[in-house]
């Protein structure tokens, strides 16, 4: 199971690059867990300079974009 997590204080376009997170995942038809990290510390942390952000399985992959669906899933 991957687990996505959008990094942002909840932003519309941190909603959007969740929304094409779920969408890439079922698209690839893959398990995961969407979790979403506002703590501003915690995005920080984790290499986010600018939101939204995206993490996979931990990994800070992007920050400050609203990838595609078809983008995330190149990640994925």
């Amino acid at each position: 199971m991957k687990t996505i997590q959008i990094l942002g204080t909840g932003c519309p376009k941190c909603k959007k690059l969740a929304e094409n997170a779920e969408a890439a995942a079922r698209e690839l038809g893959i398990e995961y867990e969407l979790e979403k990290v506002t703590d501003i510390n915690e995005i920080a942390r984790m290499g986010a300079m600018m939101t939204p952000g995206l993490a996979i399985d931990g990994q800070l992959k992007s920050s400050g974009k609203v990838l595609s669906p078809a983008e995330i899933q190149a990640l994925l």
